[in-house]
């Protein structure tokens, strides 16, 4: 078993692997509680649903057809970290703006999707 917890990542879009860059963050989408205060009191809480994400950077190779790339959707992205974990997200589009960075060749990415889970 590895102590290792960062570092080294992959991201793979419908089997595809793209060049991950930097730092990625993800969210299973579990429903988020949010407190309720009254003026005497606090009352409880209400639940609302948080919509599934990975999101980072890629490096914009030469291969990279970008309107096909931000055309992304209905597709399974798979993030695997550096601890072992995979994260993966359904049904997901592509939410990005489609800027890139000439300086370093990056460019920031966001996939959406309808489901996601941790697997270990």
């Amino acid at each position: 078993m590895s102590n290792r917890v960062g570092g080294i990542i992959e991201l793979k879009v419908d089997g595809s692997r793209y060049s991950a860059k930097g730092n990625f963050t993800y969210n299973i989408g579990r429903n988020k509680k949010e407190g309720i205060a009254g003026a005497d009191t606090t009352h409880g809480y209400k639940e609302m649903p948080q919509v599934p994400f990975i999101e980072g950077e890629i490096t914009d190779r030469n291969t990279l057809n970008l309107s096909r790339f931000l055309g992304i959707d209905n597709a399974t992205v798979m993030l695997r970290l550096a601890n072992g974990k995979v994260i993966v997200l359904r049904q997901a589009w592509n939410a990005s703006e489609g800027t890139g960075n000439t300086e370093e060749g990056n460019m920031p990415v966001r996939f959406e999707g309808m489901s996601a889970e941790e697997i270990s």
